[in-house]
């Protein structure tokens, strides 16, 4: 035994790399093939030397090979776990940075009073009511944009505004109403002059059919008079449920929901609900509110929308509701470039209606002026003018894109 573990260990002395054993303190062949796999022991046990040091006293007579041998291979077994960590380390580096981009960009993608998934009905009624609250603050003025003076009037200005403006209704109908201005009247009346009168708002060939029908039924069918019940309004040609609760709520004073595309698109964005058709929108939305808040709420929602909450440019950075609301970031949040999108009395821009109420002119509104007629503040930087895409309109008072009035409803 002894003369085949006196072999000189080349193994161990191969083993070691950096460390070149004197050739006295040659360790025997038993040494050599029990120390390496005591490297590998130590390696995948952990980074103590104590499993190394055990292995050598039992491989080696002389203390002085054993110490050389546990002790210089520390430094490569430290050094390996710290290279396999290298890739684990960086990893963690470069994980906050990832946290913190998503946390940054939260803010411009989370709007600042989003509501709660499993929001419950209760919570959805707080909501809903607080926006109306906050809206019945900024438009305490909100009312119809329709020109009218009688129940008549109304039906007939609210039928004739599908598919345009009321501001260009109310700049049409003070010829349509000074030639014939009873039901009779309108029911008697040519249909190719009323056509004539008409043409500006479009679709004037269906709405002179309508408008015409219309009267013909209230003087055959209700004496002349505009009925004041929905089964009856909705019988009236051209008129369904949208018109009649504009008529009820404006001409009779009896509560109810208009839901025109402000309304829909601004009740979607809050999330008030999630339905796409009027009746089912209407529904949904009159059990969030008292029946007597119907009419109001009705103008507050429409007033914001031809304002502020825009279709496809909405002015969040100027609007007085964005904690509050869930679709903030959709629109142009920087104040300044959202000021210039605003329209009507808060942008400095004429109305809707040619006589608007007092409260309205209070406000710092602005009246509309007649069809083809040019606005006195139409000098001004960024003041509107008519549309002159209708006949009888000079070119000269051609408003400008975005104008108020280019825009639809």
């Amino acid at each position: 035994m002894s003369k085949k573990a006196a072999a000189p260990s080349g193994k161990a002395a191969a083993t070691g790399k950096k460390v070149a054993a004197p050739k006295k303190a040659a360790a025997p062949k038993k040494a050599a093939k029990k120390s390496a796999p005591a490297k590998a022991v130590a390696r995948k046990a952990s980074a103590s030397s104590a499993p190394a040091k055990a292995t050598a006293k039992k491989t080696s007579a002389s203390s002085a090979p054993v110490k050389t041998t546990a002790r210089k291979p520390m430094p490569a077994k430290k050094s390996a776990p710290a290279k396999k960590a290298a890739p684990a380390a960086a990893t963690l580096a470069k994980a906050p940075p990832a946290k913190a981009a998503s946390a940054q960009g939260a803010p411009t993608k989370v709007a600042p009073a989003k509501p709660p998934r499993n929001e419950s009905h209760t919570a959805l009624v707080r909501r809903a009511r607080r926006i109306n609250r906050e809206l019945a603050e900024v438009y305490p003025y909100a009312h119809p944009e329709l020109d009218f003076e009688n129940p008549f009037q109304l039906v007939v200005a609210t039928v004739l505004s599908a598919q345009t403006t009321d501001l260009r209704v109310n700049q049409t109908t003070p010829a349509l109403f000074g030639k014939y201005p009873t039901p009779e009247d309108l029911a008697a009346a040519n249909p190719e002059e009323v056509e004539e009168i008409l043409r500006p708002t479009g679709f004037f060939r269906a709405k002179t059919k309508s408008v015409i029908g219309l009267s013909k039924a209230l003087r055959d069918d209700f004496g002349g008079e505009v009925p004041g019940r929905l089964e009856d309004l909705v019988k009236l040609p051209g008129v369904g449920r949208k018109t009649a609760f504009v008529v009820l709520g404006n001409a009779f004073g009896r509560p109810g929901i208009t839901v025109d595309t402000h309304f829909q698109r601004l009740v979607r964005r809050w999330q008030w609900t999630d339905q796409t058709e009027p009746d089912k929108i209407e529904a949904a939305i009159g059990g969030l509110f008292p029946k007597s808040e119907w009419t109001m709420l009705s103008h507050h929602v429409i007033f914001h929308g031809r304002r502020i909450c825009h279709a496809r440019k909405p002015a969040c950075g100027a609007c007085p509701i964005a904690p509050l609301c869930p679709a903030y970031g959709e629109g142009e949040t920087d104040p300044e470039k959202a000021q210039k999108l605003l329209k009507y009395e808060k942008g400095g821009f004429p109305g809707q209606r040619l006589n608007p109420p007092q409260s309205y002119l209070d406000a710092g509104g602005i009246p509309a002026p007649p069809l083809g007629a040019t606005i006195p503040s139409a000098s001004a930087p960024g003041a509107p003018a008519p549309d002159a895409s209708a006949p009888g309109v000079p070119a000269s008072a051609a408003p400008a894109p975005g104008s108020p009035a280019r825009e639809a409803g």
